[in-house]
């Protein structure tokens, strides 16, 4: 899948429906564009990721309720992207400790193999260096805003405070490869 038909694609599922998911997307994927550097040969496949990693919340494709389940799903078996692409988005941003909260862990791990730990880490700090109107953040200010926004006690609220040190330490992680740089 080229770059210019994941946006298409993204765009489709989520503009109209989820506006401002798709903002977010778009924020995200300029995120992965600005580590275009520091990912080589994989800079356009972590940037597809970045922008079709909320599908799954597209209200034609929930099937499971975990939205990363749902759009590695959709992009695997429908859209036939790059099976990579199919698995960052799958495992994004912690999606197995969310998946352990909704009971879906073991489909999950036996749908979709993880990818190489830069790229996921590259993923994370993306997703959680932007906000949901597509701005930037740091990664402590949107875990807050997403436990504010789903409650500290819903299942959202609980996963995301127990991924926020692999959050923390994946964007930290990304941070010394920029430095680097």
């Amino acid at each position: 899948m080229e770059l210019t038909d994941a946006y298409r694609l993204a765009e489709d599922l989520l503009a109209e429906p989820l506006p401002r998911r798709w903002e977010h997307s778009k924020g995200v994927a300029r995120r992965a564009e600005s580590l275009s550097h520091i990912l080589g040969d994989d800079a356009e496949l972590l940037h597809a990721a970045a922008i079709l990693h909320d599908v799954g919340y597209s209200p034609t494709l929930v099937t499971s309720g975990l939205h990363q389940l749902d759009g590695g799903w959709y992009l695997r078996d429908v859209a036939h992207a790059d099976p990579r692409v199919a698995r960052l988005v799958a495992h994004h941003s912690c999606a197995l400790l969310e998946a352990e909260e909704r009971g879906l862990a073991d489909v999950l791990n036996a749908e979709f193999d993880f990818e190489r730990r830069d790229l996921m880490d590259a993923l994370i700090h993306c997703d959680m260096t932007t906000t949901p109107d597509g701005e930037p953040t740091t990664p402590r200010e949107r875990i807050s805003e997403i436990v504010g926004r789903y409650g500290a006690d819903s299942v959202v609220g609980r996963f995301i405070r127990r991924a926020a040190p692999e959050i923390l330490a994946a964007s930290a992680r990304v941070g010394s490869r920029l430095a680097s740089a």
